[in-house]
Parts: structure tokens; sequence; C-alpha cells
């Protein structure tokens, strides 16, 4: 009757993770075409974009399922269940452990070879348009140097030597014939972890980038709102009247047949695409006005205050549990050398306590890190629409909905893809006993009396430690980086909050009429206003 009941819960677990594959499919798919210019729309760029997010996304809920497993193996005493013997433990990590290669296998493809390529695929169509064979070729051209760096990493993850011995007496190709026996025993772990740790530290940056100013953004911006259509209606008509009466009054000068100066024909024409963007958000406008989409928004302005404060107060919690966590690491840890590892916590972490709690109720902690994700990927698009995609201090790409090229959306799902995987160190940050060991309890022994202990576990000896853990943590210096970014990942969420206090409402149809803008994207976007 135990194994039956034990089966049936772990079948339930699995359950509620394919529904969650089923979600992730569907929110990638309405995400991507929710962004996706109507007019420039790819197939196969679509396509990459969902699959690329939704992988991302898959790897992140396997998280939960690693730690219920991990936690469900042992009784509240501390002592493990009857089936969960050597030989059954042994299966479930190595189910779960394949499940990440799996993922993470698929990860790199897409890094490294399918994004790039439709990338660059779609980057060659633009200048030739004739010719697909051609365009092939260029985009497999600049693919293979993704591939090489690829193969690198793997290399550099395969052969770095993590635990050899030093003895004076053996010779150079004792050495190299012990590098190969250690990746044999790996089973190519340390070459898939050092190259998705890789990828990780870009996903820092990211998060660091986008996340933690999204964090600020997002709230604030729900909590403010935007400003009235019929106002900025108003203020951009007597905007239109005033450049058209400059253009009169500059045009007047050649009435008598004498042409305009180089610098007034350059003023006029500058007058001249004015006029036409003011003309677009005049259209635009006049649709939002009239929208029924705009007025229900009108009518939930109450609910969004509600949800802003909300993010605000989870933004802070979040950044507290961080310091917190940070703070720990830097007051017991080793030191740099060990990446700033502890076993336990020595300082109280809000989330690091609740999320173990949760974990007893099954599936309350997993319907927690779910919504963390996708709170991070909620922030990381606030953070990536209101900034752009930037490469260094040149601006490459706009995020705007319905009006997004094919080329910036699949560095927009790159982007998500990396802050996703960063996403898995980010809650062990928050909660690092929770990701290490889930809910487990060890026996301690006092006097010779075998006691049942109430305290969490912290001996590897004695507790099972989740295959997460062990990716993350293969490489002590990726560690070390993990710390010092999640220190400037406070810093800059507290310069975003500055900064976002101090900003002011935004427009209604902020992001959405520039200057570069056809008046055919004026058709693509009215459809969001009927």
């Amino acid at each position: 009757a135990k194994m039956a009941a034990a089966a049936s819960e772990l079948l339930a677990g699995w359950c509620l993770f394919g529904l969650a594959l089923l979600a992730i499919l569907i929110f990638c798919w309405v995400y991507v075409r929710k962004y996706q210019s109507r007019r420039e729309s790819e197939v196969i760029s679509t396509i990459t974009a969902i699959f690329a997010l939704a992988v991302a996304l898959i790897s992140s809920a396997l998280l939960p399922v690693d730690i219920f497993l991990v936690s469900y193996m042992k009784n509240q005493n501390g002592t493990f269940k009857d089936w969960a013997d050597a030989n059954v433990s042994r299966q479930i990590e190595d189910t779960v452990l394949y499940g990440y290669y799996t993922l993470y296998s698929i990860i790199l493809f897409c890094v490294f070879l399918w994004i790039p390529f439709v990338y660059f695929y779609y980057e060659e169509k633009e200048e030739d348009d004739g010719n697909t064979c051609s365009q092939v070729k260029t985009a497999l051209k600049y693919t293979l140097g993704f591939l090489t760096i690829c193969a690198v990493l793997l290399l550099i993850g395969a052969f770095v030597p993590l635990d050899i011995p030093n003895k004076k007496n053996s010779t150079e190709w004792e050495k190299v014939k012990l590098l190969f026996e250690e990746f044999g025993s790996s089973h190519g772990l340390t070459a898939l972890s050092f190259s998705i740790s890789s990828l990780t530290v870009i996903g820092m940056l990211a998060a660091i980038t986008y996340t933690a100013y999204g964090m600020s953004a997002l709230p604030l911006n729900l909590i403010k709102g935007t400003t009235s259509a019929a106002y900025e209606r108003l203020e951009n008509t007597e905007d239109i009247e005033e450049v058209e009466q400059r253009m009169l009054r500059i045009k007047s000068k050649c009435r008598d047949g004498r042409p305009l100066s180089s610098r007034d024909r350059r003023t006029v024409q500058q007058l001249e695409e004015r006029l036409r963007t003011l003309r677009r958000r005049e259209r635009h406008l006049e649709s939002i006005e009239k929208s029924w989409w705009a007025k229900f928004c009108e009518a939930i302005r109450p609910l969004k205050i509600v949800w802003g404060v909300f993010f605000i107060v989870v933004a802070l919690l979040f950044t507290v549990s961080l310091f917190l966590s940070n703070l720990d690491k830097a007051l017991h840890s080793a030191g740099f050398d060990s990446g700033f590892i502890i076993l336990g916590t020595n300082l109280t972490n809000p989330l690091n306590m609740l999320l173990p709690v949760l974990q007893t109720v099954f599936p309350l902690d997993y319907i927690l890190i779910t919504t963390i994700v996708m709170y991070f990927i909620f922030t990381s698009m606030a953070g990536i629409r209101n900034m752009g995609i930037w490469f260094f201090w040149i601006r490459l790409y706009k995020i705007r909905r319905g009006k997004t090229r094919p080329q910036a959306l699949l560095f927009l799902c790159m982007i998500l893809l990396l802050i996703v995987l960063h996403t898995s160190y980010m809650i062990y940050s928050l909660a690092p006993q929770y990701v290490m060991y889930g809910s487990q309890k060890y026996l301690v022994q006092v006097r010779s009396n075998m006691l049942y202990g109430v305290l969490f576990a912290f001996l590897l000896d004695q507790c099972i430690v989740t295959r997460t853990y062990l990716f993350l943590h293969k490489f002590w210096f990726f560690s070390a980086v993990y710390y010092f970014g999640n220190w400037a990942f406070i810093g800059v969420f507290l310069i975003g909050l500055i900064v976002s206090c101090c900003k002011g409402k935004k427009s209604v149809i902020e992001g959405e009429v520039d200057e570069d803008d056809s008046d055919m994207s004026d058709d693509e976007l009215s459809v969001y206003y009927r």
C-alpha cells in the first residue's frame, strides 16, 4: 500500500510537470505572436523563437521536480523510505540528470546553431532577396563561428582539471591520461556544465541590465498609469498647428521667386518628417480614444494599482532575500577560492524559510517557483521593452507590440533564454538550502542515542543533493562570478527604482510611434485598438 501511495504521488508530480509543459507552450505561442510584426512575420523565425523560449522555461520547470523527488525519498524523521533504496535513488537521480542533459543540449543547439543560422539567414534575405542558396551559404559561414565557440567551451569544460592529484613523480602522459579518465567518469557532465555556466554568466549580465531595471519599472508604471489619450491628442493638435505655421513662414520667403537657402530646405524637410510623425500619432490617439480596450483598461485602473503595489513588494522581498543571502556568504563562506559557497544558512532569509515549508504541501512550492520564473520573465520583458536591445552604446532593435522584426524577435528570445538559465542560480541565491536539499531531514547522534532531528539537512553523506546544484556549482569560479553579479543586480535595481520614481507618467502610445516608422505601420497597429 505504501509503495502504491508513493507511486501515485510520484505520478501526480510528473502529471503536473506535463501540464506545466502544455501551459509553457501556450504561453510562448501567445507571447511571441503578441510582439511579432504582422507585416514582416516569418514562419521559421516564429517557430524558432517559440521553441527556444519553451525549452528554457521547461528547463526551469524541472527544478521543482528535482527538489520534490529528492525530498520525497526521506521520511519526516530523517530516515529513507522503504522503497528508496540505493538502486531506486540512483535511477531517480539518473532520470533527472538525463532530463537536464537533454534540455541543456537542446539549449546549446539553439544558442550556437539554430538561432544564429535563422538570424543571419534573414539578415542576408533583406540584402539579397533572390538567391536562396547564397543566403544559406552566408548564414552557415557566420554560424560556423558560433559552433567554434561552442566546441571550445565543451573542450575546456571536458578537460579542465577539477581534482587532479599533485604527484611529483608523475609524467605528463600520466596527467593527460588522468584527465581523459576523469572525463569518462563524469559522462560529459563537466563539459556540459562548463558550457551552460558560461551561457548563464551572459544571462546574468542580461538580468543585471534588463531584469533589475524591469523589477522597478514594471510596478511603478502600473501604479502611475499613463496620460489621458484626450489630453495627449489636444497637445498633439497644438504641435501640428505649430509645425504647419513654421513651414508656412519659411515657404513664404520664396513667394517672389527666390529659391530657399540650403539651411531653409533642410529645416523644411525636418518639419515635414515631424509633421508626418505627429499625424501618425493623431491617428493612433484617435483609435485609442474610440477603442473598447482603452475603456476597459481605464475601468480596471484600481486593479492595476493593486498589482503594481504587489509587484513592488515582491521586488523588495527578492532584493532583501538576495542581500541577506549574499551577506551570509560574505561573512561565513570560505572566500573567493571556494566560490563563496556555504552549505548552511546563518542569516534568516524569508524565501529560504518559506519554500521548504511550502514544499511539504505539494504543489505549493511548484506554484511559487513557477510564479518567480514568470515574474522574472515579465520584469525582463518590461526592461527590454523600455530600453530596447543594445550592443554597448549602439541600439540594435526596438521591441514593440505587433511591430517587432524577425531578427529582433530572435534576439529577444535569445536574451530571455539566457535570463531564464540564470534564474535557476537566482533561485539558489534566494533559497540555497531549498535548492540543495529541499525538505530533507537527517539523523543526529548525541551520546550514542539516535535522536530524530528536526533541522534541515546540511550533510552530504546523509542527504541527496539535487542535480541542479551539481550543474550550478561544478566550477567554483563561476560561483564567484555569480556572487559579485548578485551585488551588481541589487545596485542596478536600486538605481532603476530611483530613476523610475523620478520619471513622470508614460504616454498612452509610448514607443508605438517613431519617426522611422512607415505609414503602413498604422494598419499593423490598429488591430489592437478596435
